[in-house]
């Protein structure tokens, strides 16, 4: 991949974009003198960490940076309109027809009342006064553009009805629908499984190569590198570091694009840490050597689950069995569907198997009463993707600890934990909603360890993580398990994440192991089709020269 030169009248052409929040004296800039300039059939990317301002750029972009924002810019082109002046009625004549979006929740974006016929129709019929037949034929030709499965079938569907592969492909559907010359994705990417990620990615890289100029949002520079031309580098509002896209990844200058390259986990070894500031301390590494046989601490054998949904049964788990050994992780990746979360509540004794066992330790775990198993509880611990959703937010973070703690805890022991996921003690009287998604984590982490357990069952715990948080957070855990000696349990959609943590790797399909053992040869040398297929589509830094 190459730059496009840009043309004489660019799809989009900002300078010195400034936006800021607050009233009276009380302002905070949160973009400052941002240049941008994206034209047709060029992926321009915007990269940061959360707060950097990538999302409000985009939303200036298409006027709805909100009431309390202060937009100002010396220029402002969005889709060939000089919209410097614009008032609402003119951001939305220019919506949908100048400029396309897509977003990173497609669940969220789409009305769950309204069909994605509907949905998709709508604009068709108030920008271009298309008659009913004909904005449902071309709504029909837009999702077999987009590649939705049965489109004569999805067009009566509501978003809830859809996977998630489903619904953002309806909202590129939506988005492109009139056309429009400009397409702002922000995130469309984040939380998708690796292959509905690579089709998703597929279908932008289709978009652009047809004329579109694409403004792409992101935290993840393995996903940029596979579509943007040049990177431009936010920190905190202001550009540090913007170029071609290869230049920018092979030869970061600036500490903040250095942190986001060394975060992608794909091509870091297993033990290495992902931030920087401990990449010196090489010591800490481990060895990727087959060792002597450890001691099992968990066990599945032949499980079997099948739920039932509107009297259809659906076999969830079949036949699976794995070991744990201690100190070690056992990666277990697959995508939406493949079992894996199944498999985590068989572990954690939150669901029973419909046959087959678990066994903790080598004895029974999965058949005991569970006022047998009650007392053991304090071995296996968890940790999951929505650590918010998983806290009371009433409850100070202190609260929360205590109450993983027992009635007799005190408050050193509170700070103790919170140094161990280091955290600062005044986390203590915070509340869950006042922390950022990294420090969240970190005190699910540190609920997780109260009760001293030697397993740790982790569910997706940084698919909604920024990739640099993330790298933290990975790193965290790598050193808690050599300090602790823990066994983790580690279950991701991420083939980067899983490579990067696990010493070995189960990789699901259709509630199958389909593939097992060590987890370099796994991933240098897959075995089965179904794992080729997810290393092939995953994503990793490119040299795009």
């Amino acid at each position: 991949m190459t730059d496009v030169a840009a043309p004489r009248d660019p799809v989009l052409d900002v300078r010195g974009l400034e936006v800021s929040f607050g009233t009276g004296r009380v302002r905070r800039a949160v973009v400052q003198g941002l240049d941008l300039r994206i034209a047709a059939g060029q992926c321009v990317a915007i990269v940061g960490e959360s707060g950097s301002g990538k999302s409000v750029t985009a939303r200036s972009l298409l006027g709805l940076a909100g009431a309390d924002a202060a937009v100002r810019a010396d220029r402002l082109d969005v889709g060939g309109t000089g919209m410097l002046r614009a008032g609402e009625r003119e951001w939305r004549r220019l919506r949908g027809v100048g400029v396309g979006l897509v977003l990173q929740d497609a669940l969220v974006s789409l009305d769950p009342l309204r069909t994605i016929g509907r949905e998709i129709g709508d604009a068709l019929r108030l920008h271009r006064r298309m008659p009913a037949a004909a904005a449902r034929a071309r709504v029909l030709e837009l999702l077999e553009l987009v590649g939705m499965p049965d489109p004569a079938g999805a067009i009566d569907r509501r978003s809830g009805e859809l996977s998630g592969g489903m619904r953002q492909r309806a909202l590129i559907a939506s988005a492109i629908a009139l056309d429009p010359p400009l397409l702002i994705a922000d995130e469309p990417t984040t939380a998708l499984d690796v292959g509905v990620q690579a089709r998703v990615l597929a279908l932008l890289a289709e978009a652009r190569d047809r004329g579109t100029g694409i403004l792409l949002i992101s935290h993840d520079l393995a996903v940029v590198s596979a579509l943007a031309d040049r990177i431009i580098v936010l920190d905190d509002g202001l550009v540090v570091e913007e170029g071609p896209t290869t230049e920018v990844i092979t030869s970061p200058r600036h500490p903040t694009t250095r942190a986001l390259v060394a975060a992608v986990p794909t091509e870091v070894p297993r033990g290495h840490p992902l931030t920087l500031v401990d990449r010196s301390n090489a010591l800490v590494s481990r060895p990727v050597t087959a060792s002597a046989p450890r001691e099992i601490v968990l066990e599945g054998r032949a499980l079997t689950k099948t739920f039932t949904t509107r009297g259809t049964p659906t076999l969830a788990v079949d036949d699976v069995s794995f070991s744990l050994e201690r100190g070690r992780t056992l990666g277990l990746v697959g995508e939406s569907g493949s079992g894996k979360t199944t498999v985590a509540r068989l572990m954690l004794a939150i669901a029973a198997p419909d046959s087959g066992e678990v066994l903790l330790g080598g004895s029974a775990w999965s058949s005991l009463p569970e006022r047998e198993r009650r007392p053991l509880r304090p071995r296996i611990g968890a940790i999951y993707q929505d650590a918010l959703g998983s806290f009371d937010p009433r409850w100070t973070v202190e609260r929360i600890l205590r109450d993983a703690l027992g009635p007799a805890a005190t408050g050193t022991e509170v700070v103790d934990l919170l140094e161990q996921v280091r955290l600062a003690p005044d986390a203590a009287a915070r509340h869950p909603l006042t922390l950022s998604g990294g420090q969240r984590q970190r005190v699910s982490i540190a609920r997780a360890l109260a009760e001293a357990p030697e397993i740790l069952v982790c569910d997706e715990p940084v698919s909604a993580l920024d990739t640099t948080v993330q790298a933290r957070v990975l790193d965290l855990l790598d050193e808690l398990q050599r300090e602790r000696g823990l066994s983790l349990l580690f279950i991701s959609h991420d083939l980067g994440v899983v490579r990067h943590m696990s010493d070995t790797v189960a990789v699901m399909r259709h509630g199958r192991i389909v593939e097992h053992g060590d987890a370099e040869s796994v991933f240098t040398d897959p075995q089965h089709e179904y794992t080729r297929s997810l290393i092939a589509d995953a994503p990793r830094l490119r040299s795009l020269g």
